[in-house]
């Protein structure tokens, strides 16, 4: 849903050692990988519960820091409502009413355990957003309109996850936040949760982003959407067999060249350091 246009050299853009804002970076163990980056798939096992965990490995987890192209860092980390809420809100209200779209209510998804939202900062300002619903018994935002079709994924014992609310303010390289947050989530819900699937309700003009830039197709036609004041909507798809392979193939490369958000992802060494951090003592 967000106008893009950026191109720079990706091999300035690093993540941290997970820490603190307020303390110095604590030495995290990396796992190394016996294969190569292109051979890579990542070990997921599907916890045994059909239904999401009732906790979220990233609402403990400290800040990650990640510095920019342009050498400027910021966080990005599990927002907490009391904190962050006012922020997210207004910046949410401030991006969609810049494509004459209203965002509506927020559904109170933050604090809800089958929900995450995650939020990219620096100092006190809030720029970037999105929201991660992994799929249980009250089902997911987009069942309101595209029952029918994610009830097809679900009876092919599809695990399915939704993004919604994805903000970020254009003074920002919006690429390199686009590829913390939505690495972040890939690791959330794929790496920790075993999601299959995950899809997304975006505006029609918006779709072609997400399908250029990320690999989504398309599953459910245009219909009004009541939570944006009717606005149109599709229903995209995208197979994290897709993202395993994508991350795997372009993931930290630094290739300016390659035309995708995975080129702004974390490398496979990064990914390893922020997993093996948030599932400490889960």
């Amino acid at each position: 849903m967000i106008g893009y246009k950026a191109d720079r050299d990706l091999s300035a853009c690093k993540c941290s050692n997970l820490a603190h804002s307020s303390a110095s970076p604590s030495p995290v163990k990396t796992r190394q990988s016996a294969h190569g980056a292109r051979d890579w798939r990542p070990d997921v096992t599907p916890p045994a519960s059909t239904h999401p965990l009732t906790a979220s490995p990233f609402s403990n987890a400290a800040p990650l820091s990640f510095t920019s192209s342009n050498t400027t860092s910021y966080l990005v980390q599990c927002a907490d409502p009391h904190s962050h809420g006012h922020a997210v809100r207004l910046l949410i209200e401030r991006r969609y009413a810049w494509r004459g779209l209203h965002a509506g209510e927020p559904h109170h998804q933050q604090i809800r355990p089958d929900c995450i939202t995650l939020v990219a900062s620096s100092g006190e300002k809030v720029f970037g957003t999105i929201t991660l619903r992994l799929d249980g018994p009250e089902g997911l935002l987009a069942d309101t309109l595209y029952g029918d079709e994610l009830a097809y994924y679900r009876q092919g014992k599809a695990r399915l996850c939704e993004l919604t609310r994805l903000a970020v303010d254009t003074h920002h390289n919006t690429k390199e936040v686009l590829g913390a947050l939505f690495h972040l989530i890939y690791i959330h819900s794929r790496l920790i949760h075993g999601a299959t699937a995950v899809i997304i309700e975006v505006h029609p003009r918006h779709a072609s982003f997400y399908k250029r830039m990320l690999g989504f197709t398309e599953i459910g036609g245009e219909k009004a959407c009541p939570r944006v004041n009717n606005a149109p909507a599709v229903l995209l798809h995208l197979d994290m067999h897709h993202v395993d392979k994508q991350v795997a193939l372009l993931g930290g490369s630094g290739s300016c060249r390659a035309r995708s958000l995975y080129a702004y992802f974390l490398s496979r060494e990064e990914q390893d350091e922020v997993l093996a951090a948030l599932t400490q003592g889960h």
